[in-house]
């Protein structure tokens, strides 16, 4: 294949399958609370978080990890200040300390900390402000949860850049993302370029699944999934994705590797090949090149919607899955891109309500929507273009969706932060 397009893979690949320690809108809040104390230079004496709606709404229901089960905008931006380390990222709190917990939970009680929702800014936006004896820092994050666009200290900038820093040099072009050469370089590929990165994904996502299968956590619809319905490689992955978002969502200290900046849509778009890997008899290598379909599937839809919309991610990540299932099938590459086709023409519909506990149950119905896909690709049937969003060619479905999921979705995700935040009264909704 092209080896500029080949390239942009192998990066892609090392940017985007990167660890995380719990839920990412919560982590990313920490960390830019912590990077605002590390400009202050001092502890702050109180602490402002200006953040889009869908930071708000993708922080309210899900706990913090390593913060005793706290939740919430103030929880994370808190803890980030009392025990975040800056240096670390998406893993700011793997260093926090149960001083540092109940300390945290001290400040939250003297309102030391005020979430304020910021509007007219991305989808992804967060700005930490901390004071101190006159003096004041200011971090700012847009776009994606690490991405620091500006650091101030009583108003001058110590560091500015665009949103996205682009450069040709250094930053993949995920605009080359398409079917074709994604399973062209899955093929192609000098496993080696990629097996660290991939290995690793292995390593954490399975170990979280299984955390989530042996112990309690959140709803347990992973366990509920294993026992109910029966033992055979299906359930098995549906219940394995679920189970990681069953702990993750619920506090679990346990690190992630993310997709699309997502960790459920990480472990979604992972969990189910290496299950069904299993299942087959398939080589490591065989699985690692499964894992190059399904994440970069997965990608591929993400870059038309974005990291944060209405548009629920676990279906991007569960017809990445389903992908590479067929792929391991020995699908063709007609049979691939029906996989893609059937699961999002089917599942497409599912809202984000925010990062939660049953963000779980949304993983299990995505990934049954998945399979039942890559049966019906396997024997050759799909839905036709012309029916609802499917269009002339497998891309131009992804991309009208995708439209639909940022562009379309756009007044739904308004509405349901609204609800969320109580902006909107159920009383006072009428009925035609």
């Amino acid at each position: 294949m092209d080896r500029k397009i080949y390239e942009n893979y192998v990066r892609i690949l090392e940017n985007e399958l990167v660890p995380a320690l719990g839920c990412t809108e919560p982590i990313a809040l920490a960390y830019a609370s912590a990077k605002a104390r590390e400009t202050l230079g001092e502890f702050p004496e109180h602490l402002s978080v200006l953040c889009s709606g869908n930071i708000i709404k993708n922080v309210k229901g899900v706990k913090v990890p390593n913060s005793g089960g706290m939740k919430g905008v103030e929880a994370a931006a808190v803890l980030g200040v009392t025990g975040g380390d800056p240096g670390q990222a998406l893993e700011v709190l793997e260093t926090v300390t149960e001083a540092d917990i109940k300390r945290t939970k001290q400040l939250l009680a003297e309102g030391f900390c005020e979430c304020i929702l910021k509007e007219g800014v991305a989808n992804l936006y967060i700005e930490a402000r901390a004071v101190s004896r006159g003096n004041e820092a200011a971090v700012v994050i847009e776009e994606e949860h690490t991405n620091i666009t500006r650091i101030e200290k009583n108003g001058r900038i110590l560091f500015e850049q665009e949103k996205i820093t682009v450069k040709e040099e250094d930053e993949p072009d995920k605009t080359l993302l398409n079917l074709e050469d994604i399973i062209s370089f899955a093929e192609e590929a000098d496993i080696d370029d990629v097996r660290k990165v991939l290995e690793r994904q292995v390593k954490y996502n399975t170990k979280i699944a299984e955390e989530g299968l042996n112990n309690p956590w959140g709803a347990q619809v992973g366990r509920v999934v294993l026992e109910e319905f029966g033992n055979d490689v299906k359930w098995r992955a549906v219940a394995k994705a679920a189970a990681g978002s069953d702990a993750r969502m619920s506090g679990c200290s346990l690190p992630v590797i993310i997709n699309s900046g997502s960790g459920n849509q990480g472990m979604t778009c992972s969990l189910p090949v290496i299950e069904y890997a299993k299942e087959l008899g398939k080589s490591e290598d065989e699985m690692l090149r499964a894992l190059c379909v399904s994440n970069l599937v997965a990608l591929n839809q993400k870059k038309y919607i974005g990291s944060l919309s209405a548009y629920c991610g676990a279906v991007c990540a569960a017809a990445g899955a389903g992908a590479g299932i067929t792929y391991l099938s020995g699908g063709n590459l007609e049979q691939i891109e029906n996989t893609v086709v059937n699961a999002i023409a089917n599942a497409g519909g599912i809202v984000c309500d925010g990062a939660k506990p049953s963000c779980a149950a949304k993983i299990a119905t995505s990934l049954q929507a998945a399979v039942l896909s890559h049966k019906m690709a396997m024997r050759g049937l799909t839905f036709s273009r012309g029916e609802g969003l499917v269009m002339d060619c497998p891309e131009d479905t992804i991309k009208a969706v995708g439209y639909v999921g940022r562009a379309g979705m756009k007044q739904t995700d308004v509405e349901i932060l609204n609800l969320m935040i109580g902006r909107t009264k159920l009383e006072e909704i009428e009925t035609d």
